[in-house]
This record gives structure tokens, C-alpha cells and sequence, in this order.
């Protein structure tokens, strides 16, 4: 079996080159990749995931194409330029393919901001987790990617199974989760412990 964390990962970074990303998709049949962009203190971080598709997409229609190399203002400009349905592989069909996108010399020099199109949440497992919980990931959540990245040096929290059920209607519930993210929930759970330790000690 080859050691996949020998290769060099295939990332692009947030405001990319239509060329380099041309470039990138000619040479490799990856499904998806790493989106890198760095802090101001120069700090590399990953900030999600581009699939293959959704980048076709945005190659075919070149709405999206930027002169400038620097990030785009989500406060300006035109907003929701693509629908959901552009996205989604026709049942007929294979989808778009490389091959399909015919661009100009001045459309290689244009750039694209990838924010608005990566996943921020992908999954992520640690370097050292068994071969056997990262197939069963693929297998009961029908994944295609996983990032592999190093064990985290300190832990923020933690989220019991309890800290998930939610009163109310399953409806209710499932907008609530999907509006939380992990670390208002851990922030939430760490208040909690503080506040139930502090009655303890007060007998409260």
C-alpha cells in the first residue's frame, strides 16, 4: 500500500490563477482539493475543501473571473451569481470534463476567489488514526475526501452525545444544529461545567 503521506498534497490557493488551476486539473484526475490561504502573521491554514466539478463549473462560466489577485469584498458586488442545480452532475451524464473548457489568453490571466465555493467544514481525521475507523467513515457517511492532518496539540472541548439532543420538533431541531457550529458548542458545554463546578463549591 503506498505511503499517502509521502505524496505532495495538491492544494490551490484562495485567489488562484484561471491558468494554475487549468494547469492543476490537466495534470491529476483528483475529485477534490485542499484550499490553503495564510494569516496575517504569514500562518499557513486550510480553510476547506473544492471539489473538481464545482471548479469546472466556475471555469465554464467565468462570472466569476477577478482581475485582481487579492480576495473578493462579499460586501460588493453581485451576489448568488450561480444556482444550486449548476452544481449538481446530470443522472445522464459524466458532467463536465476539462476537455470542456475553451478559454481565451485573457481569460488564463484573470483569477478566481475560491471562498465562496470550497466546503469550511470538512472531515478530518489524525495521522495516527487506525486505517480501519477511516474506512468505516467512508463507508457509513458515503465520503469521497478526508483530510489527513496532524494529531492537535491541545483539545477546546469536548461534545457528548447528550450536548446534541435538542427539546423540540425534529424540524426545530435540525435548523438549530445546522445554524451551531462545534465551537459555540463547546464554548457553550465549557460555561456550563464552569458555572455547575462554581455551585459545587458554593453549595449552591
Amino acid at each position: 500500500m503506498p505511503d499517502c503521506l509521502s505524496l505532495k498534497v495538491v492544494s490551490f490557493p484562495r485567489v488562484v490563477k484561471v491558468a494554475d488551476v487549468i494547469s492543476i486539473l490537466r495534470s491529476n484526475n483528483h475529485n477534490g482539493f485542499p484550499v490553503i490561504d495564510h494569516t496575517r502573521s504569514g500562518e499557513t491554514l486550510v480553510i476547506g475543501l473544492v471539489l473538481r466539478s464545482h471548479l469546472l463549473v466556475v471555469l465554464q462560466s467565468k462570472v466569476d473571473f477577478q482581475h485582481s489577485p487579492l480576495p473578493c469584498d462579499p460586501m460588493v458586488g453581485p451576489k448568488h451569481r450561480h444556482n444550486f442545480s449548476e452544481f449538481a452532475k446530470p443522472v445522464s451524464s459524466k458532467g463536465l470534463s476539462i476537455n470542456d473548457i475553451h478559454l481565451s489568453s485573457d481569460d488564463m490571466e484573470m483569477y478566481i476567489d475560491l471562498a465562496p465555493f470550497l466546503n469550511p467544514s470538512p472531515y478530518v481525521v489524525p495521522e495516527d488514526m487506525s486505517l480501519t475507523k477511516v474506512y468505516n467513515l467512508f463507508r457509513q457517511l458515503g465520503l469521497r475526501h478526508i483530510f489527513v492532518v496532524p494529531r492537535a496539540p491541545r483539545v477546546i472541548g469536548l461534545i457528548t452525545r447528550k450536548d446534541l439532543l435538542i427539546e423540540g420538533g425534529e424540524d426545530s431541531s435540525t435548523m438549530e444544529l445546522q445554524s451551531t457550529s462545534v465551537r459555540s458548542l463547546c464554548c457553550f458545554t465549557q460555561a456550563f461545567d464552569y458555572d455547575a463546578q462554581i455551585g459545587e463549591l458554593f453549595n449552591l
